[in-house]
């Protein structure tokens, strides 16, 4: 075991990649359950995104195209999510697992054709004077425009929640769609936008997994990363600021432990290798009793009664 092969700044610069992803598809989710709607489907929405990506980066030669066609991968799996349960009122938890497993196959056919093939590479920003920084350089200052696009989205949804109008009138909506409907917010339109707008947040995070994070198309490469931005929600109680925070710690226990493998840590991989799940698990446990936190018609049918 040598633990001295780990340099800290690379460390903590790779934690800010692992991230990403997981920070992209929650912050969407966020704003999705803050407008009183539980979707599920955040794991097939990223594989979609993943693979639109992917596919547009390669056959356009261009990374941001990629990332356009993810989102935009994204948001029609959440249009279809959004007819469901705003149109035909569906259920909320099945619908969501539909999509999940729905997003899981078409990606798996999609991407046959691009198994082995590398991806146009993402570049990084150049920020001057600030990437020869000592330490902070390399940490802050050395990473694509997709990294800080997922903290500007973090600052811009809780400005937004927080201070505008949209803001208030969504988090109505999310608390209690019945009194929002009675005083003439359109509560249907309000959701479907906000599904869309999750949808293209989580898309994204897919592509960030396969033309950044592991710039490659594997089947099921987003390995459960959907599962953690839904718990990342509950545990930074439906506030932005601590989403971050949140993705931040599931992407540090996801770097560590392949810095732990690689420094040959007696310790089983399996058990390293699972370890971002079990801390998921753990998080969902410690807080299900912070139940009371969560938007007041998350998960609930609303019938317009007039």
């Amino acid at each position: 075991m040598n633990l001295g092969h780990i340099d800290p700044a690379l460390l903590l610069a790779a934690l800010l990649v692992a991230a990403t992803p997981i920070l992209l598809a929650a912050i969407g989710e966020l704003v999705v359950e803050r407008a009183g709607v539980l979707n599920l489907g955040v794991e097939g929405m990223m594989i979609t995104g993943a693979i639109c990506g992917f596919a547009a980066a390669v056959e356009t030669g261009s990374p941001g195209l990629g990332f356009l066609a993810a989102a935009g991968g994204g948001a029609v799996l959440a249009l279809l999510f959004a007819g469901l349960t705003q149109f035909a009122l569906a259920n909320q938890v099945a619908s969501g697992l539909a999509l999940t497993l729905f997003g899981l196959g078409l990606s798996s056919l999609l991407g046959q054709g691009y198994v082995g093939i590398k991806p146009p590479p993402t570049p990084h920003l150049d920020l001057g004077p600030l990437g020869d920084l000592p330490f902070f350089g390399t940490v802050l200052f050395s990473h694509d425009i997709v990294v800080y696009l997922g903290l500007a989205l973090v600052v811009a949804v809780w400005a937004g929640l927080k201070y505008t109008r949209s803001g208030r009138i969504l988090r109505a909506v999310g608390e209690n769609h019945d009194a929002a409907h009675a005083l003439g917010y359109k509560v249907v339109r309000v959701r479907i936008l906000a599904i869309l707008f999750g949808g293209a947040c989580a898309g994204l995070g897919g592509a960030y997994v396969s033309l950044v994070r592991v710039p490659q198309w594997t089947e099921g490469m987003t390995a459960g990363a959907g599962w953690i931005a839904l718990a990342l929600v509950v545990f930074a109680s439906w506030r932005a600021g601590r989403v971050v925070l949140g993705a931040w710690l599931f992407g540090g226990v996801s770097v560590l432990q392949l810095n732990l493998q690689a420094a040959g840590v007696a310790i089983p991989v399996e058990y390293l290798s699972m370890s971002p799940y079990l801390i998921t698990i753990l998080v969902l446990v410690i807080m299900s009793a912070n139940r009371s936190r969560a938007p007041g018609s998350l998960g609930r049918v609303f019938h317009a009664s007039g």
